[in-house]
């Protein structure tokens, strides 16, 4: 594996088997969509805008979003700024996904109407990439039946109302039967490959030998591979136990031996991976971008990367 640098983290290239191109780096909203139950914070609509402007006017041109990320508000949020600066622009990649309605309805006529809330809030007509999102969340044979989300997918793509299909959730194994359907191009995992979590490997295998275009999400684990774990004791969304903890704060005593923040070499675990199509970082906020970019460009000596592999807990703390 070689050091990312900043030319080639920012420029366009194929993602997977598809004809899309996107940069090494994603800004994932969301955020955006401020859902304080997750982030512990609200995101007001001006800071919200600010950030998507200077987003779209910025140099990491692949933004990712979700039909349910605050009720639908990222997409809002997404599609005002949209509307002010003429629609999105050339050479930039917008993904989203599709979700089950308020009552968990998963079926593939809420796909039908997630797909077009989407485009009315984003104010498209034609959406590239799209991803089942969290399929966890209903049985494998109804999601791959005639009644479900699948299907109805394959069948907007046939429409030619969007284009390229995605899949993102947590477990790993999961993961790896949509991707074995032959169907999705792309596959976002989240929290499963860091220097905390190697759940993701086989996913990452499948992917690579299948042309399957793999996006790693979370590369900060939620907070704590940023601040630490006394400011931020969670990972992947719940509390952060003891052995985490403490394996957190030993990757810091590593880091900063070397005079290199943690966030540097957290980021750059995933960047330099290259079965890893795209790293998706979360934002909320315009300097958040000139940040994730510092961060990828910090040198980071080899030595250190044999220093984390040691403090990687062991498989039987990994997610999966």
């Amino acid at each position: 594996m070689s050091d990312p640098k900043e030319p080639e983290i920012l420029a366009p290239r194929p993602l997977g088997r598809t004809d899309l191109l996107a940069p090494a780096l994603c800004l994932g909203t969301s955020g955006l969509g401020s859902i304080p139950r997750i982030y512990g914070y609200e995101v007001d609509n001006e800071q919200a805008l600010r950030t998507l402007r200077a987003v779209f006017a910025g140099p990491i041109q692949f933004i990712d979003t979700g039909n349910s990320y605050g009720g639908g508000e990222s997409e809002r949020r997404i599609g005002t700024v949209l509307r002010e600066i003429g629609g999105v622009p050339p050479g930039f990649l917008l993904s989203t996904k599709v979700d089950p309605d308020a009552s968990g309805d998963f079926s593939g006529r809420r796909v039908y109407e997630s797909v077009e809330e989407s485009c009315a809030r984003l104010g498209m007509d034609f959406l590239p990439l799209v991803y089942l999102h969290d399929p966890e969340r209903i049985e494998f044979d109804y999601a791959i039946g005639p009644d479900g989300p699948v299907a109805a997918l394959l069948a907007m793509r046939e429409q030619g109302r969007i284009g390229y299909l995605g899949v993102a959730g947590g477990p790993v194994e999961m993961l790896r039967r949509y991707v074995q359907l032959g169907h999705f191009d792309a596959v976002i995992t989240h929290n499963r490959y860091t220097l905390l979590d190697r759940s993701a490997e086989p996913l990452l295998r499948d992917c690579a030998t299948a042309g399957v275009a793999a996006l790693n999400a979370a590369p900060f684990g939620g907070g704590i591979l940023v601040k630490g774990p006394d400011a931020a004791p969670r990972y992947a969304y719940r509390s952060a136990g003891d052995l985490i903890r403490e394996r957190v704060q030993a990757m810091e005593r590593v880091c900063s031996r070397a005079g290199v923040p943690l966030a540097a070499a957290a980021l750059q675990f995933s960047l330099r991976e290259p079965r890893i199509s795209s790293t998706i970082v979360g934002l909320t906020r315009p300097e958040r971008i000139a940040q994730v970019l510092e961060l990828a460009r910090t040198p980071v000596p080899e030595a250190v990367w044999t220093e984390l592999e040691a403090c990687t807990p062991s498989p039987q703390n990994w997610l999966g």
